[in-house]
Formats: structure tokens, sequence, C-alpha cells
């Protein structure tokens, strides 16, 4: 491999994407590949302090443009600070949530449009792209239930099943939009999931 990638999972609360970029991660420094690993919101101080904004349960009454534009400001610190000089110096960036969130989240799920979030979003990244995006699918109540099982949920996580439930539909919705999204079925065991993510990366990119 003689550039950098960038490689984003997506998908619903508690689908198992931070256990599969772990084992991502563990499967490019195993191969001697340099690896930068981060998440959205967040990955830089300043995106960090906006991820707390965004997800603190106190900010009940925040207006649901102001929470897009909120990401994508946080996408834009990531972008410029992080992921665009390492995938320049050559290193793998994994991004736990990258654009197709807020589409999903922002402009489905709070009935933003979708040309509303991308258009905020083309000027966030400045014009970069993933080199690759798994997005895991699960139905959204076993989602919920795992997140519920595992933490006090955030603001987004809170926001009821109906929420939930749209977010799903999103994920869905955006899956036949977008060819460079690779569906995995999250209800696989994780060494499954693995090996298929490992397998698409491998198809196309020489490690």
């Amino acid at each position: 491999m003689n550039k950098g990638l960038l490689i984003a999972l997506e998908g619903p609360d508690g689908s198992g994407k931070s256990t599969q970029i772990a084992l991502l991660e563990k499967y490019f420094l195993d191969k001697g590949i340099e690896v930068v690993r981060t998440r959205e919101p967040g990955g830089t101080k300043i995106s960090e302090k906006i991820r707390e904004v965004i997800l603190d349960n106190d900010n009940k009454e925040m207006d649901d443009m102001c929470e897009a534009l909120l990401y994508a400001a946080s996408r834009a610190q990531l972008v410029s600070q992080v992921i665009k000089p390492a995938i320049a110096a050559g290193k793998v960036v994994l991004c736990d949530r990258f654009v197709y969130s807020s589409i999903v989240y922002q402009g489905i799920a709070r009935n933003l449009g979708v040309e509303k979030i991308k258009s905020i979003n083309d000027a966030a990244l400045s014009g970069l792209e993933a080199d690759f995006v798994f997005m895991i699918t699960i139905p959204y109540d076993k989602g919920i239930e795992r997140k519920r099982n595992q933490k006090t949920l955030d603001r987004l996580e809170n926001g009821g099943d109906d929420f939930h439930k749209k977010v799903f539909e999103g994920y869905t919705k955006i899956s036949e939009m977008y060819d460079k999204i690779e569906l995995i079925d999250g209800d696989n065991t994780i060494e499954n999931i693995h090996k298929e993510i490992i397998s698409k990366v491998e198809s196309i990119v020489k490690i």
C-alpha cells in the first residue's frame, strides 16, 4: 500500500462499529501500516468540545439546524487537522461515523433534507471522500437495546423509538443512494463481520 486511505464505518447506534474499528486497527498495525483512529463528532480538541455540546442531555432545546451545523463544524476541524494530513502521510484513517451519519440523522430523521445537509457538509469536507464506507445494518430496536444495556444514553440516543426508527429507515435509504456504501449484516458474528470487511478492502487495495 503506497497511499493513505480513509475508511468510514457507519450504522445505527449499537450496530457494533467500535468493535469492528478496533479489529481493523489491529489488522493494519499487524501489517506494519500506520493507523489513525478517530470518531465523529470528535477527534480533535475543538471537535470533542463540540461533541459535548451536541450530545449533552441538558441541551434538549437545541434547534435541528443548529445540530446539523455543529456536526459539520466538528467535521471540518477533524478533516483539516487530522484526516487530510494523515492521508497525505500515507496512513490509514479509521473513522467511527462520517458524513453519511449527518445525511441520515439530520437530513432524514430530523427532516432537514438530504440536499441541504449535503451542501453544508460539502463545504466542511473540502473535497474529501472516503475510500471505503462500511455500513453495519441492524434493526433499530436491537441496536438501541444494546446501547441501553451498555451505558447512560446521550441526547441523540435518547431520541425515542420513533426517531431511531427514522434513523434505521434513513440508513436503508442512503444505502440505495450511494454506490460506495458496502452493506454489512450486523447480525453476523463479530469475526465474520471482520472477515467480510477485510475481504472487501483486500479486493481493491494491495496491502
